[in-house]
């Protein structure tokens, strides 16, 4: 038995289909769209729509950008020779955070998983290679996460780019600042104490 009208019933299906949202969390977001005036509600539909048809990737990089190239790879600021390579957008948001890396990006949108029949080719790994057999590029920055789809999808590029001659490497892991030793787990401890460095 439906306890709310079809529409309504659609509406909190179609929000509980986006990721980390649950049954609750979606009849929250339906109830609090049918409260909006129909002016809000309006735009609201609108910005996704919008997103949806104008929202494009950088034909360099692969970055989601609004048609041609994206403001990181149309900057003649940036260092041309080192490439970061990330798994998702967010990822580059992440590191621009930090304001420490000056070069440019790859993003490949996803990793390696065999268990979701994700593969080489549902990944933008021959732009990646491409961009490195044009020449210029001294480094490519792995920064793909540090699990196992992770290391797997690093591992897996960095062996494609050994015949181009380019420098390979993969971001430092360890303790997180803030933090004690004692909740940091065996693998974590592992990391930190090959990736050490002089003071």
């Amino acid at each position: 038995m439906e306890y709310f009208p079809a529409p309504l019933e659609k509406l909190v299906e179609q929000f509980a289909r986006l990721p980390g949202i649950g049954g609750k969390s979606a009849q929250r977001l339906a109830f609090h769209v049918l409260d909006l005036p129909m002016e809000d509600a309006q735009e609201f539909a609108d910005a996704i729509v919008a997103a949806k048809k104008s929202v494009t990737l950088c034909p360099v990089c692969q970055n989601l950008t609004e048609g041609g190239l994206c403001p990181i790879c149309a900057s003649p600021r940036r260092d041309e020779s080192t490439i970061c390579v990330v798994a998702d957008s967010r990822d580059v948001v992440a590191i621009e955070r930090s304001r420490e890396f000056n070069g440019r990006y790859h993003v490949l949108h996803g990793v390696l998983s065999p268990m979701n029949h994700v593969g080489p080719d549902d990944l933008h790994i021959k732009s990646l290679l491409d961009r490195v057999a044009a020449g210029g590029i001294q480094e490519v920055i792995m920064a793909t996460n540090p699990d196992t789809e992770g290391e797997a999808t690093a591992l897996y590029i960095s062996r494609l780019l050994k015949p181009f001659g380019v420098k390979v490497t993969r971001l430092a892991y360890g303790i997180p600042v803030g933090s004690h030793l004692e909740y940091a787990d065996d693998a974590t401890l592992m990391r930190a104490l090959a990736g050490r460095q002089e003071l």
